[in-house]
């Protein structure tokens, strides 16, 4: 898609968007159901089932994805879609691009062995290494709008209120 192309796509959204705010509130949704007989979560992704489980390092068998695996691809993912977004609004070519995340995990938090170690993500890398011959001003745009417009990292940065709750069926 060239940037005449998304600009012709984004129009009518951004223009209905702008005219009648409501419409842009979308509400997205995961669901997954516990696995009866191993620690694991069966989780649909629309287009197959993923299965969640322990990572190695508290006593999981490596063979199920990992969540914390799975954060950092959704931001990778996400990061990657929004720079060749914006790389195509602002015109700036692309011969390739490549976007690492990488996290560091104190597992003593999640496994309760040291109640001083934080249970999550203590530091979040995300890097991406382009190859295009635009000025580093430019470079600099890209990333600052990418970084504004992703989704995934504002979430993460941002730690938007989450709400709990436990049900009995």
């Amino acid at each position: 898609m060239d940037r005449a192309e998304l600009q012709a796509t984004q129009k009518p959204l951004k223009d209905r968007y702008r005219d009648e705010p409501a419409a842009a509130l979308i509400t997205l949704r995961a669901d997954g159901e516990l696995d009866e007989e191993h620690i694991a979560c069966k989780v649909e992704t629309g287009r197959a089932l993923a299965v969640a489980g322990l990572h190695p390092a508290t006593g999981g068998s490596g063979l199920e994805l990992c969540s914390g695996d799975m954060l950092l691809e959704a931001l990778v993912a996400c990061a990657g879609v929004t720079l060749k977004a914006v790389a195509t609004a602002l015109d700036i070519p692309l011969k390739s691009a490549t976007v690492a995340a990488e996290g560091d995990l104190d597992f003593r938090g999640t496994l309760g062995v040291a109640k001083d170690a934080p249970v999550g993500f203590a530091q979040i890398r995300l890097r991406f290494d382009v190859d295009t011959d635009v000025p580093q001003n430019k470079l600099d745009s890209l990333l600052k709008l990418t970084e504004r417009y992703c989704v995934v990292y504002q979430t993460i940065k941002s730690g938007p209120p989450i709400e709990v709750k436990l049900a009995r069926t």
